[in-house]
């Protein structure tokens, strides 16, 4: 059994309310058009057509595909005017992860859930994925995407000692360490494309019993 990771590994250098710093809202997209294409690839495979979605550290874009045609989406976000921007919510919550890894949901709620490069700034990321794992059903996908760009004033230590393969072990040990997912998978979309785009990587696991409470 893994050792628990140290408290320090979730510092960061700006330890102050992240209501503070997400209170202006950032109608900006973090990956370029390349990278969002990925991303949305990415999303095209893995989660189910037609269901409920969670967009977990939501924001004014979710980067879902039309063809998905989700019969639900809940972005979960800390600040509302960008998520009332993002015309693929059909819900929107306000709610500090940071502060309560507890989700505002039902359990089995979710046929899929989501974080679009953010899971860097999680201080509590194993009570956050096995909340994650409470809400979603049986078999249900969570699939965390990343690239190679973050606030470093808000991303945590470990994030940022890490290179970017190293980050994806990191993740697995989220949710292996959850309790609550089993299946994890690697995807590698950071190949050279022409024209160039951000890289992007994503690690999903599959809630396939029951997630601890």
């Amino acid at each position: 059994m893994n050792k628990p990771m140290p408290a320090e590994f979730f510092r960061r250098i700006d330890d102050s309310n992240d209501e503070l710093f997400y209170s202006m809202p950032r109608l900006v997209v973090h990956i370029d058009d390349g990278a969002i294409a990925k991303v949305a690839d990415i999303y095209a495979q893995l989660l189910p057509q037609g269901g409920a979605i969670l967009d977990l550290m939501s924001s004014w874009r979710s980067h879902l595909p039309s063809l998905l045609q989700p019969s639900r989406v809940v972005g979960l976000g800390m600040n509302l005017p960008e998520m009332e921007n993002n015309p693929a919510l059909t819900e929107r919550v306000i709610h500090n992860l940071n502060r309560a890894p507890r989700l505002p949901f039902n359990d089995d709620e979710f046929d899929g859930a989501v974080v679009t490069v953010s899971v860097q700034y999680m201080t509590s990321p194993i009570e956050t994925f096995r909340d994650v794992g409470r809400v979603l059903k049986p078999g249900a996908p969570f699939v965390v995407t990343y690239s190679n760009r973050m606030f470093p004033t808000k991303a945590v230590a470990i994030w940022q000692q890490l290179d970017d393969y190293d980050r994806s072990k990191l993740i697995s040990r989220y949710f292996i360490e959850s309790g609550a997912f089993e299946n994890i998978d690697f995807i590698d979309q950071s190949a050279p494309t022409s024209p160039l785009s951000d890289p992007i990587w994503a690690v999903v696991g599959y809630r396939t019993r029951e997630a601890s409470t």
